[in-house]
């Protein structure tokens, strides 16, 4: 009887032991021997981990039981897995989003955490952050501010007197001077990111309302209609005239950079977000910003085309919330936002930001000037922003732009269906 007992006892103590053990091992991610606690933050901008990890050094220094593990992925990759990441909880306590299509499904998914009564949002600009509310309540901090229009170089410009125009005929003009001078007037990523960039410009006072592609969706406006029709064959004309290099179709973001920084373009198709990485590869750059006017002077609405994106929640599913909002309070506070903008040459969304580059103070010369949210964004559904894009492509490949509209509102009329 005392043998069973005692193996009886062993058993126990040895289940315990090993229930202990097996539950520090699936914990591992979440906390530590020492009692620190690991959340997650889930970004894609690779180009700013450096920036990022030396203000989370700062973070756990002052907050010495939170731990803050950065994940990156590519741009492409975040805005097709990361939903599926961040469902369950293990990855992503705080997590960036772009706005639009990815925020919505984000949203119906119910993963982020309402940040309505937080102490810092009032660091925030109200108005470049209304783009993460919903419903009255602030559910996403954009981080990041970018001007999505075309960057041009000042040197080539004033070398043949040119000034940016005021109307689509002086644009046009202006096209026209710079290829007779033997200058690609406009370097373009067709193959990739081009035609999402270039169409805001494009389309921003063509369209009749600020909420167009809304309709369009809601099966209230069609793609056929003249604001689009007409914002196609503009990029036909473009293109007819030879006013994008060769193959552009063809040209991916990093060949059409190259174009531009090396001097053999004089415009950009793509925004703010790519002067420092520019004047980085070329210290000599003198660069700006305009925005191709597809208007009359006089009925030009916009000067240009403004986006509040790197969107910042926490996941409404997380194990973590207190530590994630207190790792986002730490970055929403200005001395950690100036510091994150001019290491990494971003704009940003908050109050009382002192900008040291000569990039960011080009863009932040924009503050002043009527800029309309970035319209691309405000299609919701990803198929419907894939089918637009996509008519653009389809125009500089030789469809008709009435064509090319009719195949992109089939799509929408399938979306909506």
């Amino acid at each position: 009887m005392k043998n069973i007992k005692m193996k009886s006892s062993f058993v126990l103590a040895l289940t315990l032991l090993l229930t202990v053990v097996l539950s520090a091992c699936g914990n591992s991610s979440d906390s530590s021997a020492d009692g620190k606690v690991t959340i997650s933050f889930l970004h894609w901008r690779g180009e700013d981990t450096q920036a990022f990890q030396k203000i989370i050094d700062q973070f756990e220094a002052k907050n010495p039981n939170i731990k803050v593990d950065m994940q990156t992925l590519t741009s492409d990759q975040y805005q097709s897995t990361a939903q599926a990441k961040l469902t369950d909880g293990s990855v992503g306590d705080v997590f960036a989003s772009f706005p639009g299509a990815q925020y919505a499904a984000l949203s119906k998914a119910g993963l982020y955490t309402d940040l309505t009564n937080e102490s810092f949002l009032k660091n925030y600009n109200a108005d470049l952050i209304d783009v993460g509310a919903k419903d009255g309540k602030q559910w996403a901090l954009p981080y990041q501010l970018v001007y999505n229009q075309p960057i041009y170089n000042t040197e080539i410009f004033k070398k043949y007197n040119l000034t940016p125009p005021t109307d689509w005929d002086g644009f046009l003009k202006l096209c026209a001077t710079l290829k007779q001078n033997g200058i690609i007037p406009i370097a373009f990523a067709g193959a990739d990111i081009g035609p999402g960039q270039l169409m805001n410009t494009m389309v921003m006072n063509n369209e009749p309302s600020e909420d167009i592609f809304t309709k369009v969706e809601a099966g209230q406006a069609k793609l056929t209609d003249e604001f689009w029709v007409k914002t196609l064959t503009q990029f036909k004309e473009l293109n007819d005239n030879g006013y994008f290099q060769d193959n552009s179709l063809g040209t991916k973001d990093a060949a059409a950079g190259a174009l531009f920084i090396q001097g053999k373009a004089a415009m950009l198709a793509s925004g703010s977000y790519q002067l420092a990485q520019n004047a980085k590869q070329n210290p000599e750059l003198k660069q700006a910003l305009l925005a191709p006017i597809t208007v009359s002077a006089d009925q030009a609405k916009y000067e240009g085309v403004h986006t509040s994106t790197f969107m910042l929640g926490v996941n409404s599913r997380s194990k973590h919330q207190a530590e994630a909002k207190k790792f986002l309070e730490f970055l929403s506070q200005p001395d950690v936002a100036s510091q994150y903008a001019n290491e990494t040459g971003q704009n940003v969304t908050l109050k009382d930001i002192t900008y040291d580059s000569p990039e960011l103070k080009i863009a932040g010369d924009w503050a002043d000037k009527k800029t309309i949210f970035q319209p691309r964004f405000t299609i919701l559904n990803s198929e419907n922003q894939k089918a637009v894009t996509n008519s653009i492509q389809s125009v500089l490949g030789g469809a008709t732009p009435e064509q090319a509209a009719q195949d992109a509102q089939a799509i929408v009329d399938q979306q909506i269906k």
